[in-house]
């Protein structure tokens, strides 16, 4: 297990939620708007994500949804 493996797993557990995604995904949508955007949106976006599922969207899905947003995105 990694370093990061046992954050993901021992922050989950502080807040007592369970996860249902993997790090990677999370991980993959921060770049592709770090890229796309800039840098400062990509821990917003994250946040932005986690209302999202909170509010039942499927995070698999909706992390891919804004990335490809992210990557069409001229602002």
């Amino acid at each position: 297990m990694t370093t990061l493996d046992e954050w993901w797993a021992d922050a989950a557990r502080e807040l007592g939620v369970q996860t249902s995604v993997e790090p990677a995904v999370l991980l993959d949508l921060a770049r592709e708007v770090a890229h796309a955007v800039q840098r400062p949106a990509a821990p917003l976006t994250t946040y932005l994500l986690g209302l999202a599922v909170a509010a039942g969207a499927d995070p698999v899905e909706a992390a891919a949804s804004l990335s490809t947003f992210a990557q069409g995105w001229h602002g």
